[in-house]
């Protein structure tokens, strides 16, 4: 809608005229390419803070949004295309490495304590 002051289209209506323009004269190919050349000039000018930063800020947003039904389907999502696209070896090898990470920063009161809510909730199973 033109400004009524001045008969001048506003930044808003110039920008959704510019990009209608532009997505009826270029194709998939044109957004894949500009999207990988700003992701290169934006990876070449952040470090991995940034990354974190707005890692965390896109999370917590997404947790504002979303409810428990949303992460469950998407964790499937996840799941089912990582088991189409990786066998036995690879879980082998990240169950090995998140056996170790566990250890490196639990200690012995960690698994004790697990241990005993293990025993307790099959106890408890076992007499329900």
């Amino acid at each position: 809608m033109a400004n009524q002051d001045n008969n001048k289209m506003s930044r808003e209506e110039a920008g959704r005229k510019g990009g209608e323009a532009t997505s009826k004269s270029h194709d998939k190919d044109f957004y894949q390419d500009i999207g990988q050349k700003g992701g290169e000039v934006t990876s070449d000018a952040h470090d991995k803070d940034f990354y974190q930063d707005i890692g965390q800020k896109g999370g917590e947003t997404t947790s504002k949004t979303h409810d428990k039904d949303f992460y469950q389907d998407i964790g499937q999502q996840g799941g089912e295309t990582t088991s189409e696209t990786h066998d036995k070896d690879f879980y082998q090898d990240i169950g090995q490495k998140g056996g170790e990470a566990t250890s490196d920063s639990h200690g012995k009161d960690f698994y004790q304590d697990i241990g005993q809510q293990g025993g307790k909730a099959r106890h408890d199973k076992d007499n329900h």
